[in-house]
């Protein structure tokens, strides 16, 4: 008879509850008026369809943010739980420096500057000294806490004390199911973008969702294997489309 061996738990329903509400879209960070360069591709005729929305946006996940959100929130998380303050300052430093348009920047810029103020404003958060210098920190960072490192300090707060002296594979799979919670999240904001600029239907955006959860978990085994010298964010033809979109004469979107 095979033996059942118990599988230990890394995170409590309550801490999995919280990666679930960072991934939401109703989480006032402004997530939903970006389309990252999805509208200007749309206005230049590169994404007429339901199948074309679908490849720019798969192609969208594993060139650019496995390559470098992704990859930053999975140095991030481990560089909170250490109050690791100099690693953060420099993977927000990367992140500033990588964005390749000034409306990028900015996007990444606003969204982190309002999740630490959402952060710092929760209701009925009983918020440790700790905690409380590490807000400080983030909010400090210049020339602003950009999004995947104050998503990666929401993780942190998320997660019991004890994650820091965790065992390598309880940190692991702590970070696995941050990064879950960060794709998710993109990738319905970016649904949604696409319903609305294509334009398509419901169905059809449940349709490039699925196709794109399907292949989260590739691009976050991706993220999660590249060290500091092979992370990048090199999109030319996002970037142009980017730049173009700064001065398009009607959108929806601000990105």
């Amino acid at each position: 008879m095979p033996r059942v061996v118990a599988r230990s738990e890394a995170l409590s329903p309550t801490t999995r509850l919280q990666l679930m509400w960072l991934a939401s879209p109703a989480l006032p960070v402004g997530g939903f008026s970006y389309s990252e360069g999805l509208e200007a591709a749309v206005e230049s005729g590169l994404v007429t369809s339901e199948a074309q929305a679908a490849r720019w946006l798969q192609d969208q996940l594993h060139l650019s943010l496995a390559r470098a959100d992704l990859a930053v929130v999975a140095k991030a998380v481990p560089a909170w739980l250490r109050r690791d303050v100099a690693r953060v300052a420099e993977l927000n430093d990367w992140v500033v420096q990588t964005r390749e348009t000034t409306e990028l920047r900015l996007q990444t810029e606003q969204m982190g500057r309002s999740l630490v103020e959402w952060l710092r404003n929760r209701s009925g958060d009983a918020l440790q000294a700790d905690a409380d210098q590490r807000l400080a920190q983030c909010a400090a960072l210049p020339p602003a806490p950009t999004w995947p490192v104050a998503f990666a300090l929401a993780v942190a707060q998320c997660l019991p004390d004890r994650a820091a002296q965790a065992s390598p594979g309880a940190r692991a799979e702590a970070v696995r199911e941050a990064l879950l919670s960060f794709s998710f999240g993109w990738a319905e904001n970016m649904v949604q973008a696409a319903i609305k600029a294509v334009p398509l239907g419901q169905s059809a955006g449940q349709r490039i969702l699925q196709a794109l959860i399907d292949q989260i978990p590739a691009a976050l085994d991706h993220a999660l294997s590249l060290p500091d010298t092979q992370r990048q964010a090199s999109t030319p033809m996002l970037a142009i489309l980017s730049a173009q979109h700064e001065t398009q004469y009607s959108r929806l979107f601000r990105s």
